[in-house]
């Protein structure tokens, strides 16, 4: 039986991993990541850094972030409490759909996760109070090569499905495509 099944987005690389519990009486067991696996779907740079997010209040949106080239780093993201909208924006210059964004929604309850190939920017909304992620990072942190958009842009035209309740300051600040 496989732990995972995976859907491929129209963007290239992304990718929908939803883990398969198993599940009796006493609870479940899922498996949260396979190297060998996740290899085998192009996430070759195994897990160099782990971190773990809170947000409190509903509607608040996080990111867009990204590390620029050589820290360009892969994530997988998963949602371990509440439910967040999770967003990938393809950032590659060279791709048909650079700048084009994928959104999913990511809970405690649908065992979905985002494997994010290197060269996209992330963030999420918040759909429900203290909601929590677990990232999973193919390189470490390195912030002289962070960089982001900004989540608001007219230009990437992103469906946010909640009123904006908080963005942090730094965020908002970040690159516009649309000057």
């Amino acid at each position: 039986m496989s732990r995972f099944t995976t859907r491929s987005t129209y963007i290239e690389g992304l990718l929908i991993i939803e883990r398969q519990p198993i599940e009796d009486e006493r609870g479940f067991l899922c498996r949260m990541f396979s190297q060998e696996i996740f290899a085998d779907l192009g996430y070759a740079d195994g897990i160099a850094q782990i971190n773990h997010t809170m947000t409190r209040r509903r509607g608040t949106i996080r990111g867009l972030h990204f590390q620029r080239a050589p820290h360009a780093d892969s994530k997988f993201v998963s949602c371990l409490a509440g439910a967040v909208f999770d967003v990938a924006v393809d950032t590659r210059p060279e791709s048909p759909t650079y700048l084009k964004w994928h959104g999913e929604v990511l809970s405690a309850g649908n065992n979905r996760s985002l494997l994010i190939p290197a060269g996209f920017a992330h963030g999420f909304q918040s759909l429900e109070d203290d909601t929590q992620l677990l990232y999973f990072h193919g390189k470490p942190y390195a912030p002289l090569f962070e960089g982001g958009l900004n989540a608001l842009d007219p230009g990437l035209a992103i469906a946010w499905p909640l009123p904006v309740t908080h963005m942090s300051d730094r965020d908002r600040g970040f690159f516009t495509i649309t000057g």
